[in-house]
């Protein structure tokens, strides 16, 4: 019955955005964005308790939303961690045991709607502005990035060339924003014209059109040292995203792998990441 569910709600969102389109495009146009950007996953769990609390560092309000910072201090340069999609800081545990061995200084914070921040929904720009504080005040030398992680960053410096930031290192990260859009309309069904709808309601938004808002494209005049990590069997984002972002990003190395997934918490790509940082 659930799995019945979940397949036949999407269809109703589907249908629904149809019909409002032919009423009110820029109604539609919102609810799907809403819906898309709805966070769902991606609280604290009990047994991620201790490990976040131990290390909390401040509430810091950004554009009306609480927004919980980290910090594992040490002697070395700051590396500030993103993480992704319904995910929160703990995601980061592995590579911070590993960075604490090395002595350098963590910072991290959850995303809007994510671990102990609040909130309802998340996108690149917002994530992008709650990254912009924190680059502001903190000074990184040095950003970690998964997922969605990473096309914020590169998306932040895209619009911010001048940074603190002089490396940065993405895991699993998507490149085309379009790609997301088209697997979204191919969960919900829904018609052309709510797609133009959407498309428009973006460019009016944020000044892009769904085939502009590119990792590629982001990073084409960025000078910063890159490191991109992607697994070939990664079933959320293909590892072809990272490849077309390397291909455009001229201070970047590309690491593929195999039999990782997504999520690339293992200690080869940890030791990787660290001997980046330290180069």
């Amino acid at each position: 019955m659930k799995k019945l569910l979940t397949r036949i709600i999407p269809l109703f969102y589907g249908q629904w955005l149809n019909l409002v389109v032919l009423f009110d495009k820029q109604k539609a146009a919102q609810i799907a964005f809403d819906i898309f950007c709805t966070i769902r996953k991606g609280r604290v769990r009990p047994e991620q308790e201790d490990f976040l609390d131990a290390a909390k560092l401040s509430v810091e309000e950004v554009i009306e939303q609480q927004i919980q910072a980290y910090r594992w201090p040490g002697g070395k340069d700051t590396v500030l961690l993103l993480h992704g999609w319904e995910s929160n800081t703990h995601r980061w545990r592995n590579l911070i045991k590993k960075l604490q061995e090395h002595d350098f200084d963590i910072l991290a914070f959850d995303a809007p709607a994510h671990g102990n921040s609040t909130g309802k929904m998340l996108h690149v720009p917002l994530y992008a502005h709650t990254l912009r504080h924190f680059l502001k005040k903190y000074q990184p030398k040095s950003v970690v990035a998964h997922s969605i992680g990473g096309m914020t960053i590169l998306y932040d410096h895209f619009v911010n060339p001048e940074s603190s930031v002089e490396k940065i290192v993405t895991v699993g990260s998507p490149c085309e924003f379009e790609r997301f859009m088209h697997h979204y309309q191919e969960i919900l069904k829904f018609n052309k014209r709510v797609w133009k709808a959407m498309d428009k309601r973006l460019k009016d938004w944020f000044g892009y059109h769904f085939n502009e808002f590119s990792s590629a494209r982001f990073v084409t005049n960025n000078t910063k040292k890159g490191l991109l990590f992607h697994d070939k069997s990664d079933m959320q984002v293909p590892y072809t995203e990272s490849v077309r972002v390397h291909e455009h990003w001229k201070g970047s190395k590309l690491v593929l792998t195999e039999g990782l997934g997504h999520s690339m918490h293992q200690t080869q790509v940890n030791e990787q990441i660290v001997a980046f940082l330290e180069e």
